[in-house]
């Protein structure tokens, strides 16, 4: 199977890639095949030339081997590893470096983010630099929908980022705002506060969500709440020592 290539606009990314969509996965090959395949079926409806950055942060099941497997057939697929498991941060980290798209995207590749929200998102990009989803009807526990409410209220109560629901992994980003940021360990929960630090505009669409059909959640609720008050305060300093401003180079009289 050999993926079609779609029209590329001029003034897109390197080797005229509009879109980079960037899934960091760990120990999910029951989903990797699934999401592929809905997500290029929705790809392949949208008029832009696209790329697949599977990043594998160091799995021990078989996803990588599938990975790979597929970019021989897709050559929109770009197979990314991690010499060890680092966490989710590591693992986006390396896929925005790596990115050659103008805009990238990002999922998570347990599949309960909906692929067919992102042309919604994409549009709604047209007038900022970063799109954040708000997940409508959660299908997570109650344990975790809980300790996802408290640690939004204290996020947006002490950063004022104006974000809803910053656990959505289903995000539209520019390349030139994502640029301007590290992650730190962790620093994923914050990207949207790091952004908008930066001068980054980010506006919010509502986007489905859906149960966990299959593979296992790496998430828990100790490991959530453990660092995330020290990475709270970092990211409040860092807002408050920042100091953004552009620079003109003046030009001097020709002799």
């Amino acid at each position: 199977m050999s993926a079609q290539r779609p029209y590329c606009a001029d003034g897109e990314g390197d080797a005229g890639i509009g879109l980079s969509v960037v899934i960091p996965y760990r120990n999910e090959e029951p989903n990797l095949q699934p999401l592929y395949l809905e997500l290029t079926s929705v790809l392949d409806l949208i008029d832009v030339c696209a790329e697949i950055l599977f990043v594998d942060d160091a799995s021990t099941d078989g996803g990588g081997s599938l990975i790979e497997a597929l970019s021989t057939q897709d050559a929109r697929i770009r197979s990314l590893r991690l010499s060890d498991h680092a966490g989710q941060s590591a693992a986006l980290e390396a896929g925005f470096r790596a990115a050659r798209g103008a805009l990238v995207a990002t999922l998570d590749a347990d599949r309960q983010n909906d692929p067919a929200d992102l042309p919604s998102m994409l549009a709604a990009l047209s007038d900022a630099d970063c799109v954040c989803g708000i997940r409508v009807d959660r299908r997570d526990t109650r344990a975790k929908r809980f300790a996802s409410k408290v640690a939004n209220r204290v996020r947006s109560a002490v950063l004022r980022d104006g974000v809803t629901d910053v656990g959505c992994s289903i995000r539209v980003m520019r390349s030139a705002q994502l640029n301007r940021i590290k992650l730190f360990r962790g620093g994923h929960r914050f990207l949207p506060a790091l952004l908008r630090i930066e001068g980054a505009r980010i506006v919010e669409v509502p986007v489905r969500h859906r149960p966990r059909v299959a593979g296992r959640s790496n998430y828990t609720i100790a490991r959530r709440l453990g660092a995330v008050w020290i990475d709270l305060l970092g990211v409040l300093w860092w807002s408050r020592r920042v100091d953004r401003y552009e620079v003109k180079e003046l030009s001097r009289p020709r002799a």
